[in-house]
């Protein structure tokens, strides 16, 4: 029995002129552009400034190996980044969806954010981070970390196109693989340290053309304490719900309180359950289910004497038409902190 489709593509085949060559399929990966490894990756250089301007990454992975006293600059997003046998470099890196990996590198100072971060036979390096996950080192000593805090207009945009939170970072909580005892193989840098003093500003013409600026007033990533010996034993938790303002009302919030004298020790974006707010909220919890629908919640703890009525004091005044989970007293403050960062480190992993 013939096929109804063979025959009738042998019928067009007949009444093609004599002469026309019948067209190739045209297939969707034959019209994607040629990537030129080339173009990701700075490999064998020496006392160079280099960087790849916003747009010019676009998300793909990133090499940078065997340069030595060179200033390195990719102010975009990229999948991922893996620096080998670099020296006596600066490299800053824009975000970075999945891991970023230095390997057998040592005197480079580092600005960088990411989902994971890990250092493996390294030494003497400084980083400033922002990381989604537990940063990570691995047979590598002297390493010192600081909070990320970097701003140029196009960030906000890349943190979102590599699927990163601005407040998911917890850059300071180390992991390391192979501690040795009596010794300590990281650090936190002092918190005073100045970002531009360990990362400047490059220096070129090409790339002074991005606009950038490390204050922290205005960086895209709010720079938080982490781990450091807080001033205080009061502590107060401030959960913002999802809506149209939460990131603006967050910065906000931040910038007020901060003003004011108190330290942002820590925050986190996360989605909750029912049974998450029950756990955190308490007798508060049947007013906030409803919001718990309309996505993630961000979470911000300050630290300082008088936090809780500072923290209640100024979401009444300026915040009055937004629902907000504030700690009520001191006494419930800790016990709010704990319960929302123990079920939210769960959630993330870490």
């Amino acid at each position: 029995m013939g096929c109804f489709f063979s025959k009738r593509r042998k019928a067009e085949k007949e009444s093609q002129p004599e002469g026309e060559e019948e067209r190739p399929k045209q297939y969707s990966w034959d019209q994607r552009e040629k990537v030129d490894p080339k173009d990701y990756m700075f490999s064998g250089l020496k006392d160079e400034t280099v960087g790849r301007l916003p747009g010019k990454v676009a998300g793909q992975q990133f090499l940078i190996q065997d340069c030595e006293n060179c200033n390195i600059y990719i102010f975009d997003h990229s999948a991922t980044v893996t620096i080998d046998d670099c020296t006596n470099c600066v490299i800053f890196l824009g975000p970075v969806k999945g891991s970023v990996f230095f390997r057998n590198c040592r005197d480079c100072k580092c600005a960088l954010a990411c989902q994971q971060f890990r250092v493996r036979d390294c030494r003497k390096l400084e980083v400033f981070l922002c990381c989604a996950t537990q940063p990570i080192i691995e047979s590598s000593t002297n390493i010192k970390f600081g909070c990320f805090q970097w701003y140029y207009p196009e960030l906000a945009f890349q943190f979102k196109d590599a699927g990163l939170s601005i407040f998911n970072n917890t850059w300071s909580n180390i992991h390391d693989f192979t501690p040795v005892s009596g010794e300590l193989n990281w650090s936190l840098l002092p918190e005073d340290a100045v970002i531009q003093d360990h990362v400047p500003l490059p220096t070129t013409e090409e790339l002074k053309a991005v606009r950038l600026s490390t204050e922290a007033s205005r960086s895209i990533v709010p720079v938080s304490r982490g781990q450091r010996q807080k001033n205080s034993d009061e502590s107060c938790l401030v959960v913002l719900f999802a809506g149209d303002y939460t990131i603006a009302n967050a910065r906000k919030l931040i910038d007020e309180l901060v003003g004011k004298g108190f330290f942002l020790v820590q925050t986190k974006e996360v989605s909750m359950k029912a049974e998450d707010a029950q756990r955190v909220f308490r007798e508060k919890a049947p007013d906030f289910l409803p919001l718990l629908n309309k996505g993630p919640v961000i979470a911000l703890e300050f630290n300082g004497d008088g936090a809780v009525e500072g923290c209640q004091l100024i979401v009444n005044e300026i915040f009055s038409g937004t629902k907000m989970f504030v700690s009520e007293n001191k006494d419930a403050a800790s016990g709010d902190v704990d319960s929302f960062y123990n079920f939210a480190d769960i959630q993330m992993g870490i």
